[in-house]
């Protein structure tokens, strides 16, 4: 399971929260204005080379895929946020070395309403 860095991470959060597929100028900006100070926390923008560095290792993990037939290229996220997420419960899960342990604890921490929500979907299956 690949795993994402802060910026990797920020740049999908852009991405799953588009309508549409965007460019990495499109994400640069996102990123630079969500971050208010810049979003390497230096108080510096971003490169847009920076960003193009970053969607390419996120493209050869396989978190988004690029249309190189558009100009500029555009880009969108290959899974969604969902899916990631379960992945990573499930990798999480498996390096335990007590699973009824971990999974005990997690229910045991879950609200009322998530619990019920639970109890749905394994009856769904």
């Amino acid at each position: 399971m690949a795993t994402l860095g802060e910026l990797e991470r920020a740049a999908m959060d852009v991405l799953w929260d588009a309508p549409e597929p965007l460019s990495a100028g499109d994400i640069r900006e996102t990123l630079n204005r969500d971050a208010g100070t810049g979003a390497t926390g230096t108080g510096k923008e971003l490169a847009v080379t920076t960003v193009l560095t970053v969607l390419s290792r996120l493209e050869n993990k396989g978190f988004v895929t690029r249309d190189r037939e558009s100009r500029p290229h555009v880009y969108r996220a290959s899974t969604s946020r969902a899916e990631h997420m379960a992945e990573l419960m499930h990798a999480v899960l498996g390096s335990a070395p007590d699973r009824d342990a971990v999974l005990a604890r997690f229910v045991g921490s879950v609200s009322a309403s998530e619990a019920e929500q639970l109890r749905k979907l394994l009856a769904a299956d």
